[in-house]
């Protein structure tokens, strides 16, 4: 699936752009004199590919977030979105919450929830209905779009956020913590459900998660950032083939491995701390 004019505007991109959909240099910030949160990152995500960055508690993983979203103004160095820099919240991105709950708008059927951000754009009636099927069809909620968030499940309702951000048709999507509320089954299913839709849309993917087996589980590269301020400890590339299976690929050697190294990462900067 892609995205309207996109044929164009990867012609008129140089080589150097054509196959980056975001692009970090330099990124410094502070909030105040005294509280750097994120010390210096630099790093690329590639068109189509699923980056999860990954962290010790408190390291600046939202943070960098918000940064990315344009929702806060870097205190150095930039942000790309494809060729265009990000100095304000950029027309598309989605971002998908881990409160879902707060997200939707309870006085809303699930339909309605999912159509919200197309009504302010340049879309005609049968288009925006062809993507709310289409999103709610791809999520396992085409049967539950009369109801209202309020009478579905914590997970179906973070299945309605993530097809509100499908139908948007975003060039890349934002997902900080999204099934860090849910039960350890209602987790599994909605890992599998990104996944799905991700092969099916063809969808960039920047997923922030405290979850080592999630991030390795779903993603293509795991960033792994320091204790704050941050930096890039290293970038892990997760070479196992699609599509995975929550019982076969987590018992598999490479994931395990992957899993290891990941988490030795994450807990060096603390033990080194204590010596």
């Amino acid at each position: 699936m892609s995205l309207p004019g996109t044929a164009a505007r990867a012609n008129a991109m140089t080589p150097e752009w054509r196959n980056r959909m975001l692009t970090v240099r330099g990124l410094r910030h502070a909030y105040s004199a005294d509280r750097l949160a994120i010390a210096e990152l630099g790093f690329q995500v590639n068109s189509g590919e699923f980056v999860a960055i990954v962290g010790p508690s408190g390291c600046g993983k939202t943070t960098l977030l918000k940064l990315l979203a344009g929702l806060l103004k870097p205190s150095a160095g930039s942000i790309y979105l494809q060729d265009r820099i990000v100095s304000a919240v950029p027309e598309g991105l989605a971002m998908v919450f881990q409160e879902y709950n707060r997200s939707l708008l309870p006085w809303l059927r699930v339909r309605a929830n999912v159509e919200l951000p197309l009504r302010y754009q340049a879309i005609n009636a049968p288009e925006r209905n062809a993507r709310v099927a289409r999103s709610l069809q791809a999520v396992g909620l085409a049967a539950f779009e009369r109801l209202y968030p309020w009478q579905l499940s914590g997970g179906m309702q973070q299945r309605v956020a993530i097809a509100r951000a499908l139908a948007y048709q975003p060039k890349i999507l934002l997902m900080d913590e999204p099934f860090a509320s849910v039960d350890a089954q209602t987790r599994a299913d909605l890992e599998d459900v990104v996944a799905k839709v991700r092969m099916q849309f063809g969808i960039t993917i920047l997923l922030v998660t405290h979850d080592i087996d999630e991030a390795v589980y779903l993603a293509d590269r795991v960033i792994v950032l320091s204790s704050s301020p941050s930096r890039i400890v290293a970038q892990i590339p997760v070479e196992m083939p699609h599509p995975r299976d929550q019982i076969t690929t987590r018992a598999s050697d490479n994931f395990v491995a992957i899993r290891s190294e990941v988490a030795k990462l994450i807990r060096r900067p603390a033990e080194e701390a204590t010596l």
